[in-house]
C-alpha cells in the first residue's frame, strides 16, 4: 500500500466536511450494503463503535438496528466529527470524538462490535487491525468495507502516461486483508468483492466528486506542487481513451469483510500507554 500522510488525510477531510454529503453517492450505497449484512448475523452488542464515521451517515441506521446498544463514533477529522454530531439523540446520546484509528482512546475489550465503512483504505491496515483487536471483547465482531486494487484503475492508468509519481493510492488486496486479520488475532474472516462504476461527462466532473469527499492524494511521495496545465492536459487526453458511449467510467472495487475475536481468546498484550481513556459506560 502507498505510504500515506495521516496529517494530509486529516487536512483533506477537514476541508471536505461541508461538501462531503453532496458527493458521497457511492459511499452511501456501500454503507447501506454493509449495514444490510447485519441481518444475517446473530448480534446483540452492548457497545458498537463506528470508526471513520465521516459525517455520521450510519449513526441513525445503527441506532435503529441495535436499539439497546450504546453507539459510539469517531473520525480522524475534527470537521467531520462536528458534522456527525448533528445525529445526536436525546433518547440515547451518541458520542462522536476525534481519534486516530491506530490509537483509539478506549480500554482493552471495551466494545462488542466495530463497524467501518470506506475508512480502512486511509489507514495502515495491520496497525488498525491490531488496535481493533485490542478494543474488542472476546466474541466481538469487526465488519468493514474498503477499496480494493482495481479502484480508480482508469485514473491510475491515465496518470501513468504522464509521470511516475503516486497520484492514486495502492489499495490492499482482499487476500492480503484476510492474512492481516488472522495475523492480528482475528478468526473466521469472510471477505468478498463487488465492483461499482460511476460515469461522468468529463474528467473534471469525476475529479470534482473526489474533491467533494476529500479523496485527495495523500501519498507521502506525491508531487509537492500544483499540477501544471501541460501535465493535466496529458492526463485528460490519456483518460479520454476510456470513454464509452459518450461517458467516462470511474471504477471502484469494494472489499466487504468481517472477522471475529475468538470466544476464549486471551486479551492481547497491551504495552503501557499515555492515551486518555474515554469512560464509555457513562451516559
Amino acid at each position: 500500500m502507498t505510504d500515506l500522510s495521516q496529517e494530509a488525510i486529516r487536512h483533506n477531510f477537514d476541508r471536505a466536511a461541508r461538501s462531503y454529503d453532496e458527493g458521497a453517492v457511492l459511499q452511501r450505497r456501500v454503507a447501506d450494503e454493509l449495514l444490510s449484512r447485519f441481518q444475517w448475523l446473530r448480534l446483540d452488542p452492548d457497545v458498537l463503535l463506528d470508526v471513520g464515521t465521516g459525517t455520521g451517515y450510519a449513526i441513525p441506521h445503527l441506532r435503529r438496528r441495535f436499539r439497546n446498544a450504546r453507539i459510539l463514533a469517531c473520525d480522524i477529522a475534527l470537521s467531520m466529527a462536528r458534522a456527525a454530531r448533528r445525529h445526536r439523540s436525546l433518547w440515547r446520546p451518541t458520542p462522536v470524538w476525534v481519534a486516530d484509528a491506530h490509537d483509539l482512546p478506549l480500554r482493552p475489550g471495551a466494545v462488542d462490535c466495530i463497524y467501518s465503512s470506506l475508512a480502512l483504505q486511509w489507514m495502515d491496515a495491520p496497525r488498525a487491525f491490531a488496535e481493533f483487536r485490542r478494543v474488542l471483547r472476546p466474541d466481538g465482531l469487526f465488519t468493514f468495507a474498503t477499496f480494493g486494487p482495481d479502484t480508480l484503475r482508469e485514473m491510475r492508468a491515465a496518470w501513468e502516461q504522464v509521470d511516475d509519481r503516486p497520484h492514486i493510492h495502492t489499495f490492499v488486496d482482499m487476500h492480503d486483508l484476510g492474512d492481516a486479520l488472522i495475523g492480528s488475532g482475528f478468526a473466521d474472516p469472510v471477505l468478498d468483492v463487488e465492483r461499482y462504476t460511476l460515469t461522468y461527462d468529463s474528467v473534471r466532473d469525476a475529479l470534482r466528486d473526489l474533491k467533494r469527499i476529500g479523496a485527495h492524494n495523500a501519498a507521502t511521495g506525491r508531487f509537492p506542487g500544483l499540477t501544471g496545465k501541460t501535465r493535466y492536459r496529458r492526463f485528460e487526453e490519456a483518460y479520454e481513451r476510456f470513454r464509452h458511449e459518450g461517458r467516462l467510467p470511474v471504477t471502484y472495487e469494494v472489499v466487504y469483510g468481517q472477522a471475529w475475536v475468538p470466544k476464549n481468546a486471551p486479551p492481547p498484550f497491551v504495552p503501557p500507554s499515555t492515551r486518555p481513556v474515554i469512560p464509555i459506560r457513562s451516559a
